[in-house]
């Protein structure tokens, strides 16, 4: 993937990093080898081995994961691949029998059970945080980095941060295409929770194109109402999780307080990112008409096939599916 050329001084990347991985893993790899660069010529650790300790020390500079070496697999490779899940887990269990409900052709019955999935898997991860139980954080980009994003874009990086247990930071990225530096959505969170989340984002991204397909035929709408459409979507399934917290509330143990936020996690992105700054984005007026059908549109969306199984083993998989009438 990359090596560091101490006589050199020089860093190399491989073409198949460069040319067939993402932005993300291929900036991994290359401060890996940045790392080892400062190890060997800051600190002057020419006789450590090579991940000894002013290398590690060099990592923690640079926010590097020592473990992208040579053999390293992008972990946007293994977030998707998944891995291994415990069959004997009662939370594991228990949410893949809620998601084989959800794809019933009731639509009643789908939307509670993927209510309940939810409140499983946030309730869990609530009592995890109450506990302070020791967590180990990653972070993947989602989305396509963009000289330009839609508000729609904003909206769904926010349902996401509010109701699935992942930080966002909007930050800058190669733009292949453009040839220009661009912005994308990066996502932290337990390894679990980014996984879901990443689901969580394409199911909604493909519903969002699959109903405005539909909706815009029958109406001859051009970009901008897209737009309207689109966040009126995730306003709409913002609802449907927002009933499903309300009951979590209700029915958490009274010595367990309702927390919004993990500290850790919240510590994890202030350690990556020293500055963060937020903004706000004003687009073109809205057509309260095209919002609120969206919204409606959003409240049947059923998130289906939460975990299901893969082999033996298992893996996370959020897929969409329209409930009962809808196409």
């Amino acid at each position: 993937m990359g090596s560091w050329h101490a006589a050199r001084r020089e860093i190399a990347l491989s073409q198949e990093l460069v040319s067939r991985h993402r932005w993300d893993d291929v900036k991994a790899v290359l401060l890996h080898e940045m790392a080892h660069q400062v190890a060997h010529e800051g600190l002057r650790a020419t006789a450590e081995t090579d991940h000894g300790a002013a290398f590690q020390r060099a990592c923690g500079w640079l926010r590097a994961d020592p473990a992208a070496a040579a053999n390293y697999r992008p972990l946007s490779e293994r977030l998707r691949q998944g891995d291994p899940l415990d069959t004997r887990d009662r939370i594991v269990v228990k949410v893949r029998k809620l998601m084989a409900l959800a794809e019933s052709s009731n639509a009643n019955e789908a939307t509670a059970a993927m209510r309940k999935a939810y409140e499983l898997i946030a309730r869990h991860n609530l009592e995890l945080i109450q506990k302070g139980a020791a967590q180990t954080y990653v972070s993947i980009f989602i989305g396509t980095p963009c000289l330009r994003h839609f508000r729609e874009a904003y909206h769904l990086a926010l349902l996401l941060q509010d109701f699935y247990f992942v930080q966002g930071v909007w930050i800058q990225a190669w733009v292949l295409d453009k040839g220009k530096m661009g912005r994308v959505l990066e996502i932290s969170g337990t390894r679990k929770n980014v996984q879901i989340a990443e689901y969580v984002h394409g199911a909604v991204s493909r519903y969002i194109d699959s109903a405005w397909t539909d909706y815009r035929r029958q109406k001859g709408l051009n970009r901008y109402r897209k737009t309207d459409f689109a966040v009126g979507i995730i306003e709409g399934f913002k609802s449907t999780l927002h009933m499903a917290a309300q009951c979590i509330r209700t029915n958490l143990p009274s010595d367990l307080p309702v927390a919004t936020a993990d500290p850790a996690l919240k510590g994890y992105v202030d350690r990556r990112y020293r500055r963060v700054r937020a903004f706000s984005r004003q687009g073109p007026g809205h057509d309260p008409r095209v919002f609120a059908d969206g919204t409606e549109t959003g409240k049947k969306l059923v998130i289906a096939k939460g975990i299901t199984q893969k082999g033996c083993a298992g893996d996370l998989r959020l897929e969409f599916k329209p409930t009962a009438g809808e196409n």
